[in-house]
């Protein structure tokens, strides 16, 4: 009776268990459930952004988004409603699309690329509406300050290179906090605001006042990875019993203003 060459015999099983191990590397990979994702971002953010109740997988999910002010903080401020994510990658990097179901009026298509030293993140054009009060979930000073109002972010073109220790951003962003109230003060509303960031060989950020009894004023810019500050809050005579607490918080005080310096 012939010989059955050992190695024949082997073959088979050997190809059977590659073809097990491939098969589950690639069901971790595409099932893979959607809280390694919110965790390792969890991580990511040192507890500052917390998802809650997350389901699906990382590729296709949602969960609920809250604010907190780091690891072990008692501070945490949850946003209404879910945020869906879809990742999709490419040769070139990852397509993220995110969608809030209560502050989106499309989702935010988010293209995010590695480079040498760094990485890459681009935000498709969009608008989108958040309550200013998820903002107390971060801590100091905002716990304080326990804002209310409407924020609107506009976003064009905008796109954010790190490389090497250091940032360039194109494009530009714009914020506006309409009809902001605080438990800090007497005054109801304290104003409104805008906040423009522009980008470009020396990118800057403005802080204007577009009405109200609290007036904010001031001008950054970005110097490689660091950021510089220097603005002005200030109130008229009659209201500056009212708004003294958050004139107190803002900044160093001279007199009816305070003087803001970050960085």
């Amino acid at each position: 009776m012939p010989t059955i060459n050992p190695a024949f015999q082997k073959t088979p099983w050997g190809w059977a268990l590659a073809g097990a191990l491939v098969g589950l590397v690639l069901a971790v990979i595409l099932y893979a459930p959607a809280r390694w994702l919110t965790a390792a971002v969890q991580q990511g953010t040192q507890g500052r952004v917390v998802f809650q109740d997350a389901r699906g997988t990382i590729w296709n999910g949602s969960a609920q988004l809250a604010l907190a002010g780091g690891e072990d903080s008692p501070d945490s401020a949850t946003l209404p409603g879910r945020l869906a994510w879809r990742l999709r990658p490419k040769w070139s990097g990852l397509l993220v699309e995110l969608n809030a179901d209560c502050c989106m009026q499309r989702p935010w298509n988010v293209s995010l690329q590695p480079r040498w030293g760094g990485f890459m993140l681009a935000l498709s054009d969009s608008q989108s509406y958040w309550p200013a009060q998820l903002l107390t979930g971060l801590g100091t000073p905002w716990n304080t300050v326990q804002i209310e109002g409407q924020l609107t972010l506009s976003t064009r073109r905008l796109m954010v290179e790190w490389a090497v220790g250091r940032m360039a951003i194109s494009g530009s962003a714009q914020l506006d906090a309409a009809q902001i109230t605080s438990r800090l003060s007497t005054l109801r509303p304290l104003g409104s605001y805008r906040i423009t960031l522009s980008g470009g060989a020396a990118p800057t950020f403005t802080v204007e006042t577009l009405n109200g009894g609290l007036q904010l004023n001031g001008t950054g810019q970005w110097a490689g990875s660091r950021f510089r500050f220097e603005g002005v809050a200030g109130a008229r005579p009659e209201q500056l019993d009212a708004l003294a607490n958050i004139l107190n918080i803002l900044g160093r005080r001279d007199g009816a203003r305070s003087i803001i310096k970050v960085g």
